[in-house]
């Protein structure tokens, strides 16, 4: 199987939960393989390159998504009907306070871009009102996210196998202990 992560807003293949899981799959389960790929600042272009992906490794792949790629998953679970896992997932991005739009810079890349209503109106493309088949979803969420309201995501995800942790905060503490769950989720059959 493949392990397809979807890194968050900002990020890259060299953030933390990427880098455990990968070195995790490598060392207890080398027989699956795992990407992350360095997607683009637009939500669309991003999506055309994790499209592409899907399409070449299917049926066998699952989504691990967080944050924004928590949102991307969700859209891509339900369309390729694929297991996902999300951790501390965005839920409404299109909704951003004015004071996000205009010149970003990427934490891990140090790339400069502008965030503009272009992206919000891309954001609102991918946006799944409800989860049709909650069965396909296992979600992370810790309270003390101190970026994403986690009760956002516990009402939208209610259905699915949520886990839900007291404290923590965004980058999701102790991810480590969950990537034995998380493979056993993916690969068991629904």
């Amino acid at each position: 199987m493949l392990f397809l992560y979807i890194h968050g807003f900002n990020s890259s293949p060299a953030s933390y939960k990427a880098k455990v899981f990968q070195k995790f799959l490598a060392d207890r389960y080398p027989e699956h393989d795992f990407v992350c790929p360095e997607l683009s600042d637009y939500p669309s272009e991003a999506i055309t390159q994790l499209t592409q992906i899907i399409e070449n490794n299917l049926p066998d792949i699952a989504l691990i998504g967080s944050s924004l790629g928590g949102f991307y998953a969700t859209f891509l679970a339900q369309k390729y009907h694929l297991k996902a896992v999300l951790v501390n997932p965005a839920v409404n991005p299109h909704i951003l306070p004015n004071d996000f739009l205009g010149k970003t810079t990427n934490y891990y890349t140090g790339r400069e871009y502008e965030l503009t209503t272009e992206h919000i109106e891309q954001l609102k493309q991918l946006l799944v009102d409800k989860v049709s088949e909650p069965e396909l979803f296992m979600v992370l969420l810790q309270s003390g996210d101190e970026v994403l309201d986690y009760r956002l995501a516990e009402q939208k995800y209610a259905d699915t196998e949520l886990i839900i942790e007291q404290g923590g905060d965004h980058s999701f503490e102790g991810f480590e202990n969950h990537c034995e769950s998380i493979v056993q989720f993916c690969t068991r059959d629904s």
